[in-house]
């Protein structure tokens, strides 16, 4: 029916020439040239069997029937359940699940239309369980099964869970045996009743209802029995095996594991799947004996795992070891009763004490003695089996039955044991595991064996298992990437003596000349594995002293991996890229380690610490004591010990480190293994809300014990604004004089209606508005200083915002969901203020993701009335701070030091001013004394002559008399009093007296810095007693949480900003920093403020993220829910029209007032005619996206016309710091850098733009000017996820000029509303040249003519080539410039080949530049012959190196100076573009990376190196260099960190130490070429 497209993806051209799309164009595709033709079903019956039933490429397929809105737009509207086909019905489920894999809503088309969804659902279970491959295949099956694991885990949409209670509702239960029901029955204590209710319903409904309601309640247990079918059509091992049946018994047991690992689903279904005995059967059939089993072998044993989950399911509450072994007793005890009862063969097993019969190998023995039949009769006691009548044999097979009471009976280890005896490092066996640890490429078509993060949790321990475990597994997939690079850098092969020589060299990894085990302590009471193993590892540094110090740096606590290798390759082979890496290496054993310190000559260990001066060596050997895994060491040498394999740590020969901020990996697993070892650990008011199973509003304040009344401090700025900000009350003011009602106020609050739990849904009725009683306060008087004045807030809150806020100082949960511009960070600044004053006893820890927000959030804290003693910054972001102020433990145990200085000075003066003889200002101890004996006795004097006997009035003459302070306050601004009022002039002096007593105060606080004398007992006891306002990345505090504990860290309330970026376990870590007492954790307060419609955290492996859910949030999960939100709705950020690009995303999202007032607003962008654009951008010589490498997106006609149209924006005067350049790809990024630094950088009347980002890292960013490049021309990408084009539309203020290829954006479902914004407008660039910068013109008043209407990319560039030339001679004439050695110019513009052919012809492009053709032009018979592809970037054709040093080789292809010169090849790179190196390295390292362009990973990005050369410029040889051309390639593109380095490297010598004389003669010849 349609062509199919090989190699590339599809291109928009092709696309629309495809039968497939013209089909669409004339029956259901959006904006067709003509009304579309009417619904045929035989459409639908042919598009499901030509496109999507096929084998082949059908994902392709699915994914342009998607795209072109076949579900929305034709399936579900013409949706049938009377006359539905099956195809019509399968297409349905196929589209479905098809959204679900490209991770878009998938359930908007079925809830707009939601009628027929029953009847579908019930369609889909009848095609489930029809026999025969003749009407629906096993491949078909599998799909529907697909589509049920979708329903089941989409509980929150109320139209699929109406369905999905009724398949695993207590009804199911009639499925049970009957007196495995009558067991079952009694677990809970209403269930009889519930049964009995259901049964008279029944017996009161009709047969057709009945046989309905038979059908659901049996469907669970008939899809139980028909995949028996398939499983047994496997045959073993050495036959034919059907793969479709293989991939829907693996896609069944992973439905399985699904419905058991969620107690709605889990609560009924698990006895239904017990009495079933599907673990037994899988365990023993034919499928999980051949290899091509592995994978449901592994899912089967996550569904053992998850069937005997330590829970009650009647209840959810988790069960402890004690009750686990109780019930296992009880079990075993029955077992025994029966067997004494009725099979005297087993009268000594019955006779046994329980602990010696219930390990596997003993059961075994007993209850081989019986025969099938009497183990039947056995099991059927036990109520596991149907009884067998009479002298009945049974048909079943005595392995099973053997095995069924053998599993049931068997001693489980409990799981936080097994947790704990798990080794923490990745060994050989799991790195290299595909089904546990993925390629990056997963499609997410296929199944995998991972833990999911759903809605639900069955209890603490499961959800912090789950994220243990895909934590551990994404470190191991970075680990397993580190290891692939390093081996194969050190080139291992085999010598002629059969040991291993090394050919190459790494970076990060050195062969091991030496290697022993020096310590193996004894274990722990209760433990079976050392307590610790220590080993010293001995390697050669034969390498440059850089790289030699680097692993001299080596700290304590550092992780790095112990690697054997035995390759079977001799020197010289050529290796077979195609052959697995272990094979090709030989890799044998891969065993982590931790660094406990380096040796020095005399074998001790080297002290660590800035004032232990660095020992002298004796060579280049150095030695490195480690502790080794003691779980993993006991499993090596229990294997060694019984099945006499090899010794594993005497095989080592390579030793290979990572880098500081990757190896963070072993402190988290260590956090929640800790945390999995505690009893009580969440707050129990929070723990159901966590697990999902909590009422949505349960932990809001309105619904437990709010404060009624509280102190709003400097939130409002007048009574006008309180007013205002409680639309929904009437406002009740203690004074009635308006002079009085100014703020700070206290707020009395009605109390709470209370609403019963039935009515929550429904808004109460309310005759009137409630009564706030509002109470004016005047703040003490703190001092005569300026200094003493409090600082106030200025914001004129919104009344959202104030919901916000007062939520906020509440206790309980509270949740902001903060769209972009509308002042997240302010309302949570005002938050842990107000908490501050009204709750001062209390502490606030404040946890962000990144460096950056917490340091905006601290320098906005900073400017309200908080201490500054009082605020703390932990971590090593402290530095970016805009403050010359240390924030950090040991900078504020310095300011206590020198404040206590300051005051103790102060004491001196004052004592001075009393003329009072002694040392009283020695120590903070004879401070307090003086205070007491003389400051005190002085001050209550006072108050006795101007207040006798307590009265409130008084002269005024008495103060100024009788005032005892005069002296001291002789500095203050004079005069003091201001001797008008007797009020006026005490409240005066009781503000001198309260900043007198304060010093005092703060010296009282301060003596325990006198007491304590080193630093670290200082800063731990600021830490716990001091500091009232803590601020850390969550990096920070899962790496230090074990640290906090230790020192009995307390706090009490918990903010988190960016939380919709924070991964789900990385959020809960930082509630857990302190350990309960008396069996309850303190928090009173969760704030969180995040926007899960941004996008969310970034996971590197697109199978964990997409498989695994592991980018959902925890804030996201609690969103789904149905946990209330409070969404602040207005945005303040953006012109109202370029706000209407994403606010359409959001319930209510209006314009702050100051968006309409403010000049900036209200004056339009000068030299163009609008605001925002979207502009078309073709093919550029027949080139649109280009892929050099994998996932390395570039399209070299968007970069040209956005960086003309940025020097555009220069030459009219914009400045350069106002604008940034945003992509959604990073190999984008590095050819607009390239082009930037080609074009702008060098050039005076340009220059560079403030930023050059992906879209993904300028997330939480803003500026005036943006443009932004969207890239793709073939597929729309991960644009496609609405959650990043709200980042990318949200970035501007003034100006949003987007660059895409609008034919394949335009008909995109999800991007629909923005994108049909923007194409109101045209689609070619119109400007209005003769305006410049400032702006003058208001909006909404046309541009001066005449306009410029820009046609292409090749338009713009020779346009702004012109504009720039006679920009200078205008500059000329002014300013009398005479040019002396060379003119100011730019490279001429990219020029169209004169013979280009059609798009897909050939994608060949060149460019001359300013003096005429290129350097090196092409050949007649290069252009005949040249490539119909654009051609790679520099740096994609050069040699390794790590490796040998070879001489370094420069393409003597023709290369135009204007090409792509210096892109960067990134290795692996995701489609969220542009990612952090470490799982948590975002939050404490990420936002450490400077604006000098150094990368995640350290590395120098193009177009920002600080000491880059010219691209066009002279080499340090005096031979001009093409383009991105340097001597650092290598033949991947790797440098020694992974990445392609440019700029910086063009002076660095060979690995191999070759002089730079091979760099000469390569540039010399590429010169003469």
């Amino acid at each position: 029916m349609s062509k199919r497209f090989r190699g590339q993806a599809p291109r928009v051209d092709q696309i629309k020439a495809d039968n497939l799309s013209q089909l669409a164009t004339r029956f259901w595709a959006p904006n067709p040239p003509t009304p579309h033709q009417p619904y045929d079903p035989k459409v639908i019956e042919n598009v499901y069997q030509q496109e999507i039933n096929r084998k082949k490429s059908a994902v392709r397929r699915i994914m342009l029937l998607e795209f072109s809105q076949y579900l929305e737009n034709y399936l579900w509207p013409n949706y049938n359940p009377a006359k539905a086909s099956k195809s019509h019905v399968l297409s349905i489920a196929a589209m479905i699940n098809e959204k679900f894999r490209e991770a878009v809503p998938a359930w908007t088309a079925c809830q707009a239309k939601p009628e027929h969804f029953p009847e579908f659902f019930r369609n889909v279970k009848e095609l489930c369980l029809t026999e025969g491959e003749s009407k629906v295949t096993m491949r078909e099956k599998t799909l529907l099964l697909v589509f049920l694991m979708h329903c089941f885990n989409s509980l929150e949409v109320d139209l699929i869970r109406e369905q999905i209670q009724r398949l695993v509702s207590l009804a199911m239960w009639v499925c049970l045996l009957p007196g495995r029901l009558e067991v079952e029955l009694k677990t809970g204590p209403k269930y009889h009743k519930f049964w009995k209710s259901m049964k008279k319903k029944e017996a009161k409904a009709d047969q057709v209802t009945k046989e309905e309601d038979n059908k659901a309640n049996r469907f669970m247990s008939n899809l139980i029995k028909h995949f028996y079918g398939v499983l047994d059509s496997i045959s073993d091992e050495g036959g034919p095996v059907d793969i479709d049946a293989v991939h829907y018994c693996e896609r069944f047991i992973e439905l399985m594991i699904d419905l058991e690992a969620q107690l709605p689903t889990r609560r009924f279904f698990n006895a239904v799947m017990d009495d079933s005995h599907l673990v037994v059967r899988c365990r023993l059939s034919k499928l999980s004996r051949r290899t091509e089993g592995k994978l449901f072998v592994e899912l089967l044993d996550r569904l053992t795992f998850y069937s005997g989950f330590e829970i009650k399911e009647s209840t959810g509450e988790a069960l402890t070891d004690h009750e686990m072994i109780d019930l296992h007793y009880d079990k075993l005890a029955s077992v025994q009763r029966v067997a004494f009862k009725l099979f005297p063969d087993l009268k000594h097993f019955a006779m046994s004490n329980i602990g010696g019969i219930d390990t596997r190998k003993t059961l075994t023995a007993h209850f081989e003695k019986l025969s099938a039949s009497d183990l039947h009769r056995f099991a059927s006691h036990l109520h596991l089996l149907p009884p067998l009548s009479g002298d009945e044999d049974t048909t079943m097979l005595k392995e099973f039955l053997l095995e069924l009471m053998v599993s049931r009976h068997e001693r489980r280890i409990p799981q936080i044991q097994q947790l704990n005896e798990t080794p923490l490092y990745p060994t050989e066996e799991i790195l290299w595991d595909e089904n546990v640890v993925p390629t990056e490429y997963f499609s997410g078509e296929g199944c995998l064996a991972l833990p999911k993060l759903n809605l639900q949790f069955l209890t603490i321990h499961d959800y912090l298992l789950r994220n243990f475990n895909l934590f551990r597994l994404e470190s191991t997939y970075e680990i397993r990437q580190n290891v692939e690079d390093a081996v194969s850098r050190l080139k291992p092969c085999k010598a002629e003596d059969d040991s291993t020589i090394f050919q190459g060299w790494a970076r990060m990894a050195q062969p091991v000349s030496g290697f022993s085990v020096v310590e193996v302590a004894k274990p722990n009471i209760g433990e079976n594995y050392p307590s610790s193993v220590r080993a010293d590892v001995t390697v050669t540094l034969n390498v440059r002293p850089n790289i030699r110090e680097e692993w001299e740096a080596l700290r304590k606590h550092d992780v790095a991996f112990l690697i054997t290798v035995r390759p079977q390759h001799r020197i010289g082979t050529r290796l077979n890229k195609s052959v697995h890496f272990i094979e090709r290496v030989g890799i044998a054993y891969i065993r982590g380690c931790e660094v406990e310190g380096m040796l020095n000559n005399e074998g001790e260990l080297i002290e660590e610490g800035p004032q232990v001066p660095k020992p002298a060596f004796d060579g280049e050997t150095r030695t490195y004591r480690v502790w080794l895994d003691p779980n993993q060491y006991q499993i090596d040498m229990n294997r060694t010990a019984d099945e006499n394999a090899e010794d594993v740590y005497q095989s080592f020969n390579i030793i290979m480190r990572r880098k500081p901020k990757e190896n963070n990996f072993k402190a988290v697993l260590e956090t929640i293994r800790d945390l999995m070892n505690l009893q009580c650990v969440v707050p129990e008011w929070l723990q159901d809300t966590i697990l999902g199973y909590k009422s949505a509003e349960a932990t809001q304040y309105s619904r437990m014990k709010a404060i009624p009344c509280l102190d709003w401090n400097d939130t409002f700025l007048s009574i006008d604004h309180l007013r205002n900000s409680f639309p929904d009350y009437t406002v009740r003011v203690t004074t009635s004089n308006p002079s009085e009602q100014k703020p700070p106020f206290r707020v009395t609050y009605p109390e709470e209606p209370n609403i019963k739990k039935r009515q929550h849904d429904s808004e109460p009725t309310k005759d009137k508005k409630q009564e706030l009683l509002v109470e004016p306060h005047v703040i003490p008087n703190r001092g005569p200083y300026p200094y003493n004045q409090p600082k106030k807030n200025s914001i004129a809150f919104t009344p959202t915002q104030i919901e916000a806020i007062r939520s906020g100082m509440q206790p309980g949960l509270t949740m902001v969901v903060g769209p972009p511009g509308t002042g997240k960070t302010d309302v949570a600044v005002q938050i842990i203020s107000n908490i501050y004053h009204n709750f001062p006893g209390q502490r606030t820890l404040i946890v962000t993701h990144s460096n950056q927000a917490l340091n905006q959030l601290f320098e906005k804290i900073m400017e309200l009335d908080v201490d500054e003693r009082h605020l703390l910054r932990l971590g090593h972001g402290e530095e970016a701070l805009e403050t010359e102020k240390d924030f950090s433990r040991y900078g504020r145990v310095s300011y206590v030091l020198s404040q206590r200085l300051a005051l103790l000075k102060e004491v001196e003066r004052l004592k001075e001013s009393l003329e009072i003889v002694g040392d009283v200002a020695y120590t903070c101890e004879t401070a307090g004394h003086f205070f007491l004996y003389q400051v005190v006795a002085r001050w209550e004097k006072f108050l006795s002559k101007v207040c006798p006997k307590g009265s409130n009035t008084g002269q005024v003459e008495d103060i100024m008399e009788h005032f005892p302070f005069h002296k001291y306050f002789s500095n203050a601004p004079q005069p003091v009093f201001k001797g008008k009022t007797f009020q006026q002039d005490m409240d005066i002096a009781e503000g001198c007296y309260r900043h007198i007593k304060k010093i005092f105060e703060q010296l009282k606080e301060f003596r325990a810095f006198e007491l304590l004398r080193s630093g670290r007992d200082r800063s731990t006891y600021l830490l716990i007693k001091e500091a009232k306002i803590i601020a850390m990345t969550c990096t920070h505090a899962a790496l230090k949480r074990r640290d906090l504990v230790k020192v009995d860290f307390p706090y009490d309330n918990i903010l988190m900003e960016e939380s919709a970026q924070i991964l789900e376990i990385e959020t809960f870590i930082p509630l857990l920093l302190q350990n309960p007492r008396d069996g309850f954790n303190r928090l009173k307060r969760w704030i969180m403020i995040g926007d899960h419609h941004q996008l969310p955290p970034v996971i590197k492996n697109m199978a964990f993220q997409k498989f695994s859910n592991m980018e959902q949030s925890l804030f996201t999960r609690f969103v789904r829910l149905g946990v209330k939100t409070v969404q602040l709705d207005a945005q303040g950020r953006a012109r109202p029209s370029i706000a209407c690009l994403y606010n359409w995303r959001y319930k209510k999202l209006g314009n702050l007032p100051h968006i309409a007032t403010q000049p900036e607003y209200s004056s339009a962008n000068p030299g163009f005619h609008f605001d925002y654009q979207l502009v078309n951008v073709g093919d550029f010589n027949g080139v649109g996206e280009s892929e050099p490498n994998p996932y390395f997106y570039q399209n070299l006609a968007e970069a040209e016309y956005v960086v003309a149209v940025f020097m555009y924006m220069r030459l009219q005067g914009y400045p350069a710091e106002r604008i940034s350049i945003l992509t959604t790809y990073n190999g984008q990024k590095h050819l607009i850098r390239d082009i930037l630094n080609q074009r702008c950088a060098e050039n005076p009347l340009i220059g560079l733009p403030s930023k050059v980002r992906t879209v993904d890292r300028f997330q939480g960013q803003q500026n005036d000017y943006i443009l932004l490049s969207l890239v793709q021309t073939r597929v729309v990408g991960h644009l496609r996820d609405v959650r990043r084009l709200v980042v990318a539309m949200s970035r501007a203020r003034l100006g949003l000029y987007v660059f895409a290829r609008v034919a394949l954006f335009q008909n995109c479902y999800e991007l629909a509303p923005a994108f049909k914004l923007l194409m109101n407008r045209p689609m070619n660039l119109h400007l209005a040249p003769v305006e410049t910068f400032p702006p003058r013109r208001p909006v909404g008043v046309p541009p001066p003519r005449p306009l410029l209407v820009i046609k292409d990319m090749a338009h713009m560039a020779q346009f702004v080539y012109d504009f720039y030339r006679d920009k200078v001679r205008e500059i000329e004439a002014n300013i009398g410039f005479q040019r002396r050695q060379r003119p100011m110019s730019l490279n001429r513009p990219p020029q169209r080949r004169a013979n280009v052919r059609p798009p897909g012809e050939t994608d060949d492009w060149a460019m001359d530049t300013d003096d005429g053709p290129s350097n090196q032009p092409l050949k007649e018979k290069t252009k005949e012959t040249a490539a119909a592809k654009m051609p790679e970037h520099p740096g994609a054709d050069s040699s390794d190196s790590e490796g040998e040093g070879e001489p370094v080789k420069v393409s003597t292809e023709p290369t135009d100076s204007n090409k792509m010169a210096d892109t960067k090849k990134e290795e692996k790179m995701e489609d969220s573009g542009e990612l952090e190196d470490g799982k948590l390295e975002s939050g404490e390292q990420g936002d450490q990376n400077r604006e000098s362009g150094e990368l995640e990973d350290g590395k120098l990005e193009s177009g920002e190196q600080r000491d880059r050369k010219q691209e066009s410029g002279d080499s340090e040889d005096g031979k001009q260099e093409s383009g991105g051309q340097e001597d650092g390639k290598q033949e991947s593109g790797e440098l020694e960190d992974g990445k392609l380095e440019s700029g910086e490297q063009g002076d660095r010598k060979q690995e191999s130490g070759e002089p730079k004389v091979g760099k000469q003669e390569t540039a010399k010849q590429a010169e003469d070429t």
